[in-house]
């Protein structure tokens, strides 16, 4: 009988140093091929290097609309890399904004392996190219993010406080996150990441979007409703249809008439 104990104790114990050891690969999908470029789009665009404050090359690129007084800020999901999300850059181009849309390290031509610190630090390096190098008042800065995104959007948000922030089938908490997936091993496996978007979201004064769908498959639309609860005023909420991947399509035209309307309550086109 002790022996029977002690294997299972053992074997218990490898399995949950191996999903301890296994938790990024289960977080960041990176794709390193680019599958097309804005000009394919046809959009026209700036290709952009930017260097992180720990010496890590980011690539981005920066979308111009003409004469556009607002810029947004897009911090994508998990997977794939920036020439995955054409549609909804065409969507925030119609809407009248410079779109500046970069990979975090370790997604498409950008260097390092991901993590949640470097993603952070990734999230500032952008911030200071459109503050500093581009000379945008961070007033009329959009900060967007969506999925995994939304959490690194939160973090920086709280610590720049930008003209307004969006969230788009966020979560609160990494480990709301894992209560969903592994409601048992989420009690019993350390967990290697924090992506607190409901912690960063109290210190964020900035105009807030929280845009959800009560269909989502990967994300429950509770963990959304949880962040804007937390969150200051003022704020919105917009629900969608659809699953997580596709809701923003699914959920048109009223996906892109609520961020329409936000943008106008909340960011003038004109002036400071």
């Amino acid at each position: 009988m002790f022996n029977g104990l002690f294997i299972s104790v053992l074997v218990l114990s490898l399995f949950v140093g191996w999903l301890f050891h296994q938790q990024p690969a289960m977080i960041f999908f990176p794709t390193k091929s680019l599958v097309e470029t804005p000009a394919e789009w046809g959009l026209q665009y700036e290709d952009t290097t930017l260097e992180t404050a720990d010496g890590v090359e980011l690539h981005g690129w920066f979308i111009p609309h003409q004469e556009a007084p607002r810029t947004l800020l897009f911090f994508h999901g998990n997977a794939g890399n920036i020439s995955h999300r054409r549609e909804s850059v065409e969507i925030f181009h119609r809407l009248g904004l410079n779109v500046f849309i970069f990979d975090y390290r370790g997604y498409g031509n950008s260097q390092g392996e991901p993590s949640e610190d470097g993603l952070y630090l990734d999230a500032m390096a952008a911030w200071q190219y459109l503050a500093q190098e581009k000379g945008f008042d961070k007033q009329k800065i959009i900060v967007f993010g969506r999925s995994l995104g939304g959490a690194v959007a939160c973090n920086l948000a709280a610590e720049v406080q930008p003209g307004a922030l969006i969230l788009e089938s966020t979560f609160s908490s990494a480990k709301d996150m894992a209560n969903v997936v592994f409601p048992i091993m989420s009690r019993i496996v350390p967990l290697r990441f924090k992506f607190n978007a409901e912690e960063s979201i109290k210190r964020v004064t900035a105009p807030l979007l929280v845009v959800h769908s009560t269909e989502d498959d990967i994300i429950p639309f509770r963990l959304g409703e949880k962040i804007y609860h937390a969150a200051n005023q003022p704020k919105s909420l917009v629900k969608m249809r659809g699953d997580h991947n596709s809701g923003f399509l699914l959920s048109q035209p009223a996906y892109e008439q609520g961020l329409e309307t936000f943008l106008s309550m909340h960011l003038s086109e004109t002036g400071s």
